[in-house]
Parts: structure tokens; C-alpha cells; sequence
């Protein structure tokens, strides 16, 4: 987790481990497309296979679909905390999404390992950057903002998810979120392409 901040303001960049596990399970599942913002692949990619027949008698794809879109909104209302929780084998949580239940319960542990691979790619990645420098370009774009603006921020508080997405983009979530590939940072002038204007709302 990487914070910067001043007077009244702070922005923090991290990635989220229950995301992890739910875009594994997205992909897995074929459901493209699913959830709001609609987020690209995963890398590395998932070999998506048919779960029709698993989840043929709790509803079929429609139901996996509307059942995973409802657990993705509450991971983005409840992000940096784990909601609901995960709770294998039985997925407690999720006995009102029987759907999504059964292909959590054929997926998770592969979904974990994977997860788990990713952040720590994230912490090498992170180390990098705070070795290098990389995320002083927050720091930037709140001081060109203000020299604009001729006055002291708002107080704010901005979240970067990082992700590792196949599109190099970010995707914006009104008020104080946003969603990003975690290639991005490595991409100056397209990062600030992305975060800048809402930077500008937000300062």
C-alpha cells in the first residue's frame, strides 16, 4: 500500500485481494461483461469454461451473472474490508447466491493461489516504484492543481485499486475510487491522462 498526502488530503494506492478472488471467479466463468464499471480481462489470462451445467438448477448463467455482480458491488462499498466474508467450504455468505455459491465452492482454491501470485507481484512492483520514485507523479498532479486553483485543497481522500488487467486504463467509480490496470503507473503519461481530471474534481 503506497499513501501520499498533505494538509487535508490523501490518496492511497493498493491492491485488493478479495478482487483478486472475484475476477478469478468472473473469468473462470466466462461472464463477460459482468458488473459495473465492466472491467477487462485479467492477466495472466483465465481459461474460461462452461459452468451451465453446474449451475443449471439454481437459476443457470443469468443467475451467476446477477449473483456475481451483486457480491462485485459490495466488494467495491466495502473495499479495503473483506465483504462478504469468504467462508470455505460451505460460502455461508453466499447462501442467497446459490449460483455463484457452487462455482466458488469448484473454484476457490485455485482462485486463492492465484490471488495470492498477484500480490506478491504487487509488493515486488510496489518496491520498485517507492525505490524509483514512481508514484512522486500523485504528489505532482495535487501541486499542479493547486498552483491552478491559487488556493489549499479540499479535504479529500482518493483510492486507487490496482489490478492486473489487460487494458492499460483506468476506470473512475463517483466519488473517491478508482480502478486501474496496474501496468498503468509504469505509463506516466497515460496515468495521468486517467487520475488528473479527478484530481482536478477532487482538489
Amino acid at each position: 500500500m503506497h499513501h501520499t498526502g498533505g494538509p487535508g488530503w490523501r490518496i492511497t494506492m493498493d491492491t485488493s485481494g478479495p478482487m483478486l478472488i472475484a475476477l478469478y471467479i468472473r473469468d473462470a466463468a466466462g461472464l463477460d461483461s459482468a458488473g459495473h464499471p465492466a472491467l477487462s480481462h485479467v492477466l495472466p489470462k483465465i481459461r474460461p469454461s462452461d459452468h451451465a451445467h453446474l449451475v443449471a438448477d439454481v437459476g443457470g448463467p443469468s443467475a451467476l451473472k446477477t449473483e456475481w455482480e451483486a457480491w462485485w458491488d459490495q466488494l467495491l462499498k466495502a473495499h479495503p474490508e473483506m465483504s462478504p466474508e469468504l467462508g470455505p467450504p460451505g460460502f455461508r455468505a453466499f447462501s442467497n447466491s446459490p449460483a455463484l455459491r457452487r462455482v466458488l465452492q469448484a473454484h476457490f482454491g485455485a482462485a486463492l493461489s492465484w490471488a495470492r501470485e498477484r500480490r506478491s507481484e504487487y509488493a515486488t512492483m510496489e518496491a520498485e516504484r517507492e525505490a524509483g520514485g514512481g508514484v512522486q507523479l500523485l504528489q505532482d498532479m495535487v501541486d499542479d492543481r493547486l498552483l491552478a486553483v491559487d488556493r489549499a485543497a479540499r479535504d479529500f481522500t482518493l483510492t486507487i485499486i490496482e489490478l492486473p488487467l489487460t487494458e492499460p486504463r483506468a476506470w473512475y467509480l463517483e466519488p473517491d475510487k478508482i480502478i486501474m490496470s496496474s501496468s498503468l503507473v509504469s505509463q506516466p503519461e497515460l496515468f495521468r491522462s486517467y487520475v488528473q481530471p479527478v484530481v482536478d474534481v477532487l482538489v
